[in-house]
């Protein structure tokens, strides 16, 4: 749910509402509202050829991880804010602000660090959009083949097929790549002292300290957050493009999936914010030898936080999030749309 769990497929039938995780994000929303845009016109003498599924995955892949990339200043600042409050000093709280974290941050471990995980980020991406891509279209199948040939067609049908395919889609692949996140997590809220040394390290250690199971502490708070963060995304996107269009048709398809899109993801981070934290904060539950803190659950660690930090406690490092909202949507879909013109220029076929 950065959320990775915010699933989707990469063009075809989704949105990225349908990026957790964790993702982030609402990137596969432009890519599928783009890709439906150059089908229609695909009669036109102009238009270029499409490119295939394994080229929407390298591309869709790509772009992910570039715009993560870029944005990984901003996530792992995100990150850091969700679990201070497993500190034990309050007042290190009450002056929290982002400023003061990224000048620690380069006081303290230098500018590169605010990209700390990244690699891990990178790895998650194509295996994530590769499960998510190929779990989407087998669902999409099973389900067609249960409503059957004569409600297909219907509007209400294929919205539900849609709706129901992205989110068990999105639960398999956050299942599937779930360990990487976890590791991608304990990375990043590494400041001064260094458990782990890396990827393949932070495997083993977790593995010999936790058992297996504890790569995927967590889990239950991902894959709660996937079905709110499908309906709010779509819904809002959906919403604040079909009113768009009906005021303004005339404006560009660009602008207005841009804009919309970037509203939808921060309505779907604002609504599932507080379960993003919750699933960071129970990802480092043990980490490095230390004492468990929340030893009650999904909803004991939401009751603890609510008692010890107010409602507020929820919403730590929702402002770095929101930041990367408007940047990361772009970026994604700018870097797509490159891609697929490069690939579809290529000689010879994937």
């Amino acid at each position: 749910m950065n959320m990775e769990a915010r699933v989707g497929v990469v063009v075809e039938g989704g949105q990225r509402a349908l990026s957790s995780a964790h993702g982030g994000g609402v990137d596969r929303k432009f890519l599928q509202q783009h890709q439906q845009q150059h089908s229609r016109e695909k009669n036109s003498p102009n238009h270029q050829s499409q490119i295939g599924t394994v080229q929407q995955l390298l591309a869709g892949g790509i772009a992910g991880a570039f715009s993560k990339s870029c944005t990984a200043p901003l996530a792992r600042l995100t990150i850091l804010f969700q679990v201070q409050g497993m500190r034990s000093d309050v007042a290190a709280l009450s002056k929290a602000s982002i400023w003061h974290e990224a000048s620690r941050i380069i006081n303290e471990e230098g500018f590169r660090a605010f990209w700390k995980g990244n690699l891990v980020t990178i790895a998650h991406r194509l295996p994530y959009s590769s499960v998510n891509f190929y779990a989407y279209e087998r669902y999409k199948n099973l389900l067609h083949s249960i409503i059957g040939e004569n409600r297909r067609g219907t509007t209400s049908a294929n919205l539900c097929v849609h709706f129901v395919s992205g989110g068990l889609a999105g639960i398999t692949a956050a299942s599937s790549t779930y360990p990487l996140d976890l590791v991608r997590t304990r990375l990043a809220v590494q400041t001064n002292a260094t458990y782990y040394r890396g990827i393949w390290h932070a495997f083993h250690t977790i593995c010999r300290d936790e058992g297996f199971m504890g790569l995927y502490k967590g889990l239950g708070a991902t894959l709660l957050g996937v079905g709110p963060s499908i309906a709010i995304s779509f819904s809002v996107y959906e919403t604040l493009r079909s009113f768009w269009q009906s005021q303004r048709p005339n404006d560009s398809t660009v602008m207005i999936s841009l804009a919309c899109g970037s509203l939808s993801g921060i309505a779907s981070s604002t609504a599932t914010f507080p379960l993003d934290l919750v699933r960071r904060r129970m990802q480092l539950e043990g980490a490095g030898g230390r004492a468990r803190v929340y030893n009650t659950g999904l909803f004991g660690t939401f009751g603890h936080i609510i008692r010890n930090e107010g409602l507020r406690g929820l919403y730590r490092g929702i402002m770095p999030e929101y930041y990367k909202v408007v940047p990361g949507v772009g970026i994604v879909f700018m870097t797509y749309e490159t891609l697929k013109t490069l690939l579809s220029q290529a000689p010879g076929s994937f």
